[in-house]
């Protein structure tokens, strides 16, 4: 892997003035204390125009890293975040201000006509956004990925938007799942990988079948495990971790 931070073209979104600009010199500076991020495959996140970016999830600090990644590669970090965040006083404001996207709970024909909306929007607007497809951390024992909702890639069908697939390593060592936080010894290293597009189902005039979603949901798990594999130098496990068939309970899911 290359130390070397990504160096191309920022998209406009990065260079013109926001309220990102003073998160970034806040954040940045303060996460390259404590962490050496190292980058690859950052050619594979458009320079300009909307994107679905899903990265594994094994941490509560990770989005950090994600964010600080997203960053630095040339595009400004937005998350989907649960509804009821929003009307959080000054947490609201703050979400909104960074444009955040609010994301309903349930899987109904309201969730269903949101999920079209966000995905106009990101395409009116050329702007990208960070969907977790797991919908919480992963119950793995080993913090491999577990199986995905279908969130990121409805958003992905709906707009016709590239979904790109992330998976990162090392944050663990910043706070393990449900852990507490260890800053000592500083710059500890994270890997940060991105892979190409995961091809997506063609949106036609009738709603993509949920069988197809959870294929393609499928096809985008396998590829971040196969990646997180290559950075831990491990064989990711043939399927993924269902909470279900281990009477775990799923918090926090984004989608079904």
């Amino acid at each position: 892997m290359s130390a070397a931070a990504p160096r191309r073209r920022a998209s406009t979104e990065k260079s013109r003035p926001s309220v990102f600009w003073p998160l970034a010199a806040i954040v940045v500076p303060i996460v390259g204390i404590f962490t050496k991020i190292e980058i690859t495959g950052a050619e594979h996140l458009p320079t300009e125009g909307a994107y679905v970016l899903a990265p594994n999830h094994y941490s509560e600090v990770d989005p950090v890293i994600v964010a600080v990644a997203v960053w630095r590669i040339g595009r400004a970090p937005r998350f989907m975040a649960k509804e009821s965040l929003f009307k959080v006083p000054v947490l609201g404001w703050a979400l909104r201000a960074t444009g955040m996207i609010p994301v309903a709970r349930t899987s109904n024909a309201s969730s269903a006509k949101h999920t079209i909306q966000t995905a106009h929007h990101l395409v009116d607007e050329g702007s990208g956004v960070i969907v977790y497809p797991e919908g919480s951390l992963t119950r793995d024992p080993d913090a491999w990925p577990m199986r995905g909702k279908t969130g990121a890639v409805r958003v992905a069908v709906a707009g016709g938007i590239p979904l790109i697939p992330m998976a990162h390593w090392g944050v663990q060592e910043i706070m393990p799942r449900y852990g507490k936080v260890s800053l000592w010894p500083l710059r500890k290293r994270i890997e940060v990988v991105l892979g190409p597009a995961v091809p997506m189902p063609e949106r036609g005039e009738k709603p993509t079948p949920p069988s197809v979603l959870v294929a393609a949901t499928d096809a985008v798990m396998e590829k971040i495990a196969e990646m997180l594999g290559e950075i831990r130098g491990e064989q990711a496990p043939a399927e993924r971790w269902n909470p279900s068939e281990h009477g775990q309970r799923e918090t926090g899911r984004l989608d079904s």
